[in-house]
């Protein structure tokens, strides 16, 4: 084969000495000339030039462990061809008059090579060339006698590159009703389709078509995450800025595609992680962290050293233990040893996604200087942190322009407010570097090397979308880490439950992280894997039950298929830290004291005001965690009548600026102690909600939480008594933990206010509350009694609570046992595969049913979290003259935002209460100067008048710099 021809492939047909007509090669196209940079990109150019991409991305980027599962399928160590065929063959489907009637120009030059069609029959009948692909490849492997099973895995891949798989009635029925006139069934047709698939596959190297099926049957993780490289080469190969169309037969070839994807790679600035990473050494983790390793976090590491296969690695122990540093080394180690080639680090919080993109940066440079450009931020406030934004350069406004050619026969785009631009996808916001810039545009986060994300990705991963084989293809290769999964509910958990089926499946090593994990929890995590890692639909199949449960704290638990049996290793050891002696103590709150002002005190918050007068008379520092926002405020205006500029208040509802202003300030006061920082106040009250449950590291002299369930009220006292070496007041000198927000009765279940149930559920409260009324007046020792006080409460066969609750506990179980297995099932309909079709053998119809494409991030994100989508708006302030931010720089009269007031426009971003989420959706828009701005142009604009106060439909709020938003009614 030369640089210029292609062997054995006519240009012309000729009489004689001269052309009489071109042949169909010479004619089908691929790329519309205003899809491919001015010139017709011929469809045989296209799938070359998709396969010459596809080369790159297994010489570069694909991890070695991906390319011996690969090897395997195609044999012979013909992988890496198979994997540019896979690839480059998705568009044979534009092959068909369905297709090459859209272009006039294209469509004339076809007819005049003899390819000819009814313009009424594929002018009525739409048929997309993916799904006519999918038929067609069917047909020509069947005559090329591939086997059923290879035909049966290989075409819902060419079906379903445009993000979704059909079944195979989808795929036939519009041909058929067109009898056949759409696929071309006439021997002119038929003939030229050969022809095209016959000179690319020999282009590849293949003797034919026969040739190129492979030995061996993927399973469905793989064929997903192949399907993924199958669009992610393709959109490679569209941009038309790199693959200007190429209309001349003459000028096709395998050497010329991959000249033009070398350069086209090189120019994106693409690669792959670490490659091939040698097993880490004896002093890596004091390389890598400038420390020893503790006892807990050794074992973490010597467990993922001992595994004979990729497994899942559940690693519990107590806050401030050093998780986070263990499971870093532990990835290395997975990864060296199983060929992996970077890591996704899953965080509960877009909040405390932050400083972990910050430390995994400086972990992989540890590695290797170069890694840490690689690292993307993947959350939906991303553009909040300037660390991420400083990385990035501003040089291409809109970078899924140039990919538009992937969509030829698609018919319009979504736009959510009328405004004309080039994507509809608020995630593709003009992103420049660090790293590639290709990898931060929309859908393709997850295939940078190195990931620091909210678990919203993986869980995403999960779902029956649009597109989802790109972002299971970002995990393919990787060790996935997630911290602090604890946090997910029984609704998120069918969501971590199917993404840890199909990573198992996939060979993806999974370590996660918990403080606090319930046995029944973590005994559903290693089921979902390892059934996935064995192919099972019943996880009860399984004898997940043969592994024991951990005798200490902390902990890790291994486990792994060995090919016929499950592999486990679990081990406890000792924490670095003594355990502490937390005093409890009850607060009872009498009910009926709640009211809607939030300045107005209730007998509760007075309780807590008298308490604290007395606890803090000679100073120290409280913490007070209430459960909702409006408590919070509440609980702030009452103590801040008599502590004065003492108290600070955190909560999800301050906007951007105000709440990273607060946390910095707590974390400065209340953190480690430092000889640089302002150092510890005399007296500091800290009022705040759920939101210090989780990677807050603050230390307070006492803690006043409101009741919650077991698990997560230790999490809040690990916010005590945290840190060595801080002198405390003699009042406060031993930890102790005040329990109020419920009411024990005298011999009668307890009172808890209506939001708590609403938020936690009646059972797991009473539950917890009898251990907190038994334990009153003693201690908790912490962490060593942690596994059992959360097994107390979530294993439902020990008997906590007293006789005269029982009833009350029978009927709190029944409703909560009711309510988890509706929540359970109220996921199902998103789930990426349904019950019972986790054994099938193809991809075919995997999107039956799915949601719909266009979802922002936040619908996702309800979507998966089993809640109305909270929206999140920018705040800014109208007065006569224009618009201004909240700190009061001006905008203009249409709110435009220069680079120099950005910082201070985003800094005004709140989330609004979920019950406001119908009414802003339908009122809110951006603001006109905003419709064109790269950050701004998706954002929904919260104009407040001159007092703070604005109006979403029926409902009025305020934003007040010491309270945050309020709900102050609805208007009348």
């Amino acid at each position: 084969m030369g640089a210029d021809r292609l062997t054995g492939v006519p240009q012309e047909a000729f009489v004689g000495d001269e052309p009489v007509g071109l042949t169909p090669l010479g004619v089908l196209w691929g790329k519309s000339a205003g899809k491919a940079g001015g010139h017709t990109n011929l469809l045989l150019q296209h799938l070359l030039d998709t396969a010459a991409v596809a080369e790159l991305i297994w010489d570069h980027y694909l991890a070695t462990w991906v390319r011996q599962v690969l090897d395997d399928v195609a044999g012979d160590g013909v992988g890496r061809r198979f994997f540019a065929w896979i690839c480059g063959v998705h568009d044979f489907g534009k092959a068909c008059p369905a297709f090459q009637h859209l272009d006039a120009a294209g469509a004339a030059l076809v007819r005049r090579a003899g390819l000819v069609w009814d313009e009424r029959v594929v002018a009525r009948h739409r048929w997309r060339h993916d799904r006519a692909g999918g038929l067609l490849i069917r047909e020509h492997l069947a005559a090329a006698r591939w086997s059923d099973l290879n035909i049966d895995w290989v075409w819902p891949l060419v079906a379903g590159h445009h993000g979704l798989f059909p079944t195979l009635g989808e795929v036939t029925k519009p041909d058929r009703r067109a009898r056949g006139r759409l696929s071309g069934r006439t021997p002119g047709w038929r003939k030229a389709q050969s022809e095209l698939l016959s000179a690319f596959t020999t282009a590849l190297g293949y003797d034919d078509v026969a040739a190129a099926e492979p030995k061996l049957v993927p399973n469905r993780a793989v064929q997903l995450q192949l399907s993924g490289f199958v669009v992610m080469s393709d959109w490679i190969a569209s941009d038309q800025a790199h693959f200007v169309g190429v209309d001349s037969l003459a000028r096709v070839s395998m050497d010329g595609a991959r000249e033009r994807a070398g350069l086209a790679w090189k120019r994106l600035g693409l690669r792959g992680g670490w490659g091939e990473l040698p097993p880490p050494g004896r002093d890596a983790f004091r390389q890598r962290f400038g420390d020893d390793p503790r006892q807990a976090q050794a074992m973490v590491v010597d467990i993922a050293a001992r595994m004979d296969a990729p497994g899942l690695v559940v690693v519990e122990a107590p806050m401030g233990e050093g998780k986070t540093k263990a499971a870093l080394l532990a990835a290395e180690v997975l990864a060296a040893r199983w060929g992996m080639d970077g890591v996704f680090v899953g965080m509960p919080t877009q909040a405390t996604c932050d400083p972990m993109f910050t430390a995994v940066r400086s972990w992989v440079e540890a590695i290797d200087p170069s890694l840490a450009s690689q690292v993307a931020l993947l959350h939906g406030k991303r553009m909040f942190n300037r660390h991420w934004r400083d990385l990035l350069e501003d040089d291409d406004p809109c970078p899924d322009d140039r990919f538009t050619g992937v969509e030829e026969d698609e018919y319009g785009l979504e736009d959510p407010y009328g405004v004309a631009s080039g994507s509809t996808d608020p995630q593709t916001v003009p992103e420049r570097r660090a790293p590639a810039e290709w990898f931060l545009g929309a859908k393709r986060g997850l295939l940078s090397p190195f990931v620091v994300g909210t678990i919203d990705q993986l869980l995403f991963a999960a779902t029956r979308t649009k597109h989802v084989m790109l972002r299971m293809a970002g995990l393919a290769g990787k060790v996935v880490l997630l911290d602090e999964v604890h946090a997910a509910d029984v609704y998120m958990s069918q969501f971590l439950a199917e993404g840890l089926r199909w990573l198992g499946q996939a060979g993806v090593p999974v370590v996660l992280l918990s403080a606090t994990l319930p046995p029944a929890q973590r005994r559903e995590l290693l089921a979902a894997y390892l059934s996935g890692a064995a192919s099972y639909e019943d996880v009860d199949a399984l004898d997940v039950g043969m592994v024991p449960e951990p005798d200490g704290y902390p902990s890790v638990t291994a486990v792994w298929w060995a090919g016929s049996a499950v592999g486990h290793a679990v081990q406890s050891s000792r924490s670095w830290r003594p355990d502490l002696q937390v005093a409890v103590e009850v607060l009872p709150e009498r009910p009926g004291g709640s009211t809607d002002d939030p300045d107005a005190p209730s007998p509760g918050d007075e309780q807590v005001v008298a308490l604290l007068r007395e606890r803090l008379a000679d100073g120290g520092c409280a913490l007070v965690i209430r459960n909702t926002v409006a408590r919070a405020q509440r609980t702030f205006g009452a103590l801040r009548t008599v502590f004065g500029d003492e108290v600070r208040l955190l909560h999800g509802r301050l906007c951007a600026t105000d709440r990273a202003d607060r946390t910095e300030e707590c974390l400065s006061l209340l953190g480690p102690p430092t000889s640089e920082g302002p150092g510890r106040p005399h007296r500091l009250i800290l009022v705040a909600t759920q939101i210090a449950e989780q990677s807050f590291d603050v230390d307070a002299d006492l803690l006043i939480t409101d009741l919650a369930p077991m698990d997560l009220m230790l999490q809040r006292i690990g916010r005590t008594h945290r840190h060595a070496g801080v002198r405390r007041p003699e009042r406060v000198s031993e930890p102790r933990v005040v329990v109020t927000g419920f009411a024990p009765g005298d011999g009668a279940p307890p009172w808890f206010p209506q939001a708590a149930t609403r938020i936690y559920g009646r059972y797991l409260l009473l539950r917890t509350a009898a251990l907190v009324c038994a334990y009153a007046g003693g201690s908790w020792s912490v962490p060593g009694q942690v596994p059992r006080l959360v097994a107390d409460v979530y294993e439902g066969d020990r008997q906590v609570v007293p006789a005269s609750w029982a009833e009350a506990e029978r009927e709190a179980q029944a409703d909560w046992v009711a309510r988890q297995r509706a929540r359970a099932e109220s996921a199902e309909p998103f789930l990426l595969s349904r019950r019972g079709e986790h054994t099938r053998p193809t991809l075919e119809g995997l999107h039956r049913g799915s949601t719909r494409d266009g979802l922002s991030e936040e619908h996702h994100r309800a979507m998966v979290r089993d809640g109305e989508p909270g929206i999140e708006v920018v705040m800014v302030r109208r007065d006569d003259h224009g618009y201004r931010t909240l700190s009061g720089r001006w905008l203009g009269v249409h709110g435009d935002a220069s680079r120099d007031v950005l910082d201070d426009v985003l800094g005004g971003t709140v989330r609004l209460p979920t019950a406001l989420t119908e009414e802003a959706e339908r009122t809110l828009a951006p603001l006109e100067g905003w419709r064109d701005h790269p950050w701004l142009r998706y954002s929904r604009a919260l104009v407040l008048d001159a007092s703070g106060v604005a109006r979403i439909g029926d409902h009025v709020v305020r934003y007040d710099r010491l309270l945050g938003l309020v709900e102050e009614s609805r208007r009348r």
